[in-house]
């Protein structure tokens, strides 16, 4: 499973670069969206709770890609209080929804490290329809030719 590596230094601005590389690394795979959504998340999360968001600080990506599966793993700078979880904001608070959204597109996350660091592994599976060959346009008139209809 190759797995690509790319770490963005301390800048919102940078989220936008992370989820644009994400599209681009994992470009024609069927979940690349939400992967995409899930970089951008797990790296407000490490610019806003750890050391990542200060000057010098940085949040790391990985994207290790098989057939079947994709991890995405978001690594940040440490020094957090507490560790990542899922929280039940209320209708009225404007943060707290960020890994709640990440688990409703993620088929499993994993929470690892410590202080000096953490990293949030989400796993995506592709649905067991995507690994069929693509669908030939005669058959469907919607079909892009070489494009897998999931």
């Amino acid at each position: 499973m190759p797995t690509h590596r790319r770490t963005f230094p301390a800048e919102a601005r940078e989220l936008r670069t992370a989820r644009n590389w994400t599209r681009a690394t994992l470009d024609g795979h069927p979940r690349s969206e939400d992967a995409a959504l899930i970089v951008t998340e797990l790296g407000t999360n490490a610019l806003r709770h750890t050391d990542s968001g200060n000057a010098a600080g940085t949040f790391h990506v990985a994207l290790t890609v098989s057939e079947l599966t994709t991890f995405i793993a978001v690594t940040d700078s440490g020094s957090s209080k507490s560790t990542p979880e899922i929280q039940r904001a209320s209708l009225h608070t404007t943060h707290g929804r960020g890994l709640g959204m990440v688990a409703a597109l993620a088929d499993g996350i994993t929470v690892g490290g410590d202080d000096s660091g953490r990293t949030v592994t989400a796993e995506l599976r592709v649905p067991a329809d995507c690994n069929r060959p693509a669908v030939s346009p005669e058959h469907t008139a919607d079909a892009i030719p070489g494009v897998r209809q999931c």
